[in-house]
């Protein structure tokens, strides 16, 4: 089995700040995440990543250190035999108005493109509503994490998932894909 999935970054993988992550050691894995990669890795799937990135048009970061920032992920993620696949950001602010920044699906767009896969029916995992709202309009089965502070405000609202795809954290999601794919887990 070869299947692809789609995660949001921060809150999802790592504690969101409430600000932005704008340098390696503000990176911190939420407990299990990485280690939810690396199961979903060893079952067979490759992980994209969808991320809003508005610090950058903002000028806190560059495009430079984001990469900095996802290269000390990737290399967290190796100490647990994990590895993510491709990663899209967009890099406007909301005001921008780009069909780039979720709740739009050109995040979605390109992970297609540059994986060469098909996202439709194929789970994205996020915590805030836009995550949940990008992956409806792409066609995506989307997955509610409760981490992050801003998944327990999408959850039982009219754009919460169903509750069998709401989950506490990351690892409790995959855990769910796994068993839900018998023929693997």
């Amino acid at each position: 089995m070869n299947d692809v999935l789609v995660l949001d970054r921060d809150g999802v993988i790592n504690v969101d700040l409430m600000t932005y992550v704008t340098k390696p050691e503000d990176f911190e894995p939420i407990k299990g995440s990485l280690e939810a990669i690396a199961l979903l890795n060893k079952y067979g799937f490759k992980v994209a990543i969808a991320t809003n990135q508005a610090c950058i048009e903002k000028k806190i970061i560059t495009d430079t250190d984001l990469l900095k920032i996802h290269d000390y992920m990737k290399e967290l993620l190796k100490e647990v035999e994990g590895e993510i696949s491709y990663i899209a950001y967009c890099p406007h602010a909301p005001e921008t108005k780009c069909k780039c920044r979720k709740p739009e699906t050109g995040l979605l767009e390109d992970i297609e493109k540059s994986m060469n896969v098909d996202l439709k029916g194929k789970y994205f995992i996020g915590d805030k509503d836009s995550d949940i709202l990008a992956g409806r309009r792409h066609g995506c089965v989307p997955m509610l994490i409760k981490t992050g502070g801003y998944g327990e405000k999408v959850y039982g609202t009219d754009i919460s998932p169903p509750d069998e795809h709401c989950f506490n954290n990351l690892l409790e999601a995959a855990e769910y894909i796994l068993k839900s794919k018998s023929d693997c887990y």
